[in-house]
């Protein structure tokens, strides 16, 4: 049974139940590169996310090095998983890494959007290249790394971390 669907032009999903309790669904057929979503919700400091924290679940999507927005429905139901089919541009643009499949849930790796060395996650995705545990994007395999770069979907702040990191380590 679907909980909610949601349609507009650029918009095609439904939340359902998944094996992580709800999820994001395509419900018609998505073509790579094509536009799943936009992440919205109020943007709020570090200092928010974590006084938030301490009282109720928090969902913060970060988008800068100390800015984040506190997503909601729909967004806040995207599932991580270590091999995604989706992937984040332009700071909360969702879009189809691949073809997604009607039916089919859709997933994007949150470390492409972690960068504060304070949050963890155990991962149960089962995928072969599962990482067990979700730290930030500079935790990620040198070749993960260079992939979520070319595929343009790591956010900015952290491309240019990155960068930093790697001019430092070259000289």
């Amino acid at each position: 049974m679907k909980i909610k669907s949601f349609n507009t032009a650029f918009l095609s999903i439904y939340i359902d139940r998944c094996d992580f309790g709800r999820g994001v669904f395509a419900a018609r057929n998505i073509s790579k590169g094509e536009v799943i979503l936009t992440f919205t919700g109020k943007v709020i400091s570090l200092t928010e996310v974590l006084t938030k924290a301490e009282k109720e679940a928090a969902n913060p999507l970060q988008i800068d090095i100390n800015t984040y927005i506190d997503i909601e429905e729909p967004g806040v139901i995207v599932n991580h998983h270590c091999h995604p089919n989706a992937g984040i541009v332009n700071t909360k643009t969702l879009i189809a890494l691949t073809d997604i499949s009607k039916g089919e849930e859709i997933f994007y790796d949150y470390s492409t959007t972690m960068s504060e060395n304070l949050w963890t996650m155990v991962c149960g995705c089962s995928a072969s290249n599962c990482r067990k545990i979700i730290k930030d994007f500079h935790y990620l395999p040198d070749s993960l790394k260079e992939q979520y770069l070319e595929l343009g979907i790591v956010q900015n702040f952290i491309v240019r971390e990155h960068n930093l990191n790697r001019e430092v380590s070259l000289s």
